[in-house]
């Protein structure tokens, strides 16, 4: 299972939004930006630019390298997951190994 950066950053952001038990719409009116791209953002549909996850980020008051250091934390097991499959996949363990050599 592949997780797009835009995907886990809107996670990170609705994450910081409903544990700060605020709406879309106070933080989109603080951030100015829609709340419809808010909601596409946090939903993972839409690829907030620098800038947009910069507003977001001062409307809710936490910094972006803490958004992003969580996001790439959250991503870490999923990469890792994904990097084992291909070594399996490339170098086969155990009895796939064997049957693969004794060929």
């Amino acid at each position: 299972m592949t997780v797009l950066l835009r995907e886990a950053i809107g996670d990170q952001l609705r994450r910081v939004r409903t544990g700060q038990g605020r709406t879309l719409r106070d933080v989109s009116t603080d951030a100015r930006v829609s709340l419809g791209y808010l909601s596409e953002v946090e939903r993972g549909q839409k690829e907030a630019s620098s800038e947009l996850l910069a507003s977001i980020c001062v409307a809710l008051e936490v910094e972006i390298s803490d958004v992003l250091r969580d996001v790439a934390g959250a991503m870490a097991p999923v990469a890792t997951l994904q990097t084992d499959a291909l070594v399996e996949v490339i170098a086969p363990q155990g009895d796939a190994a064997a049957a693969l050599a004794a060929a």
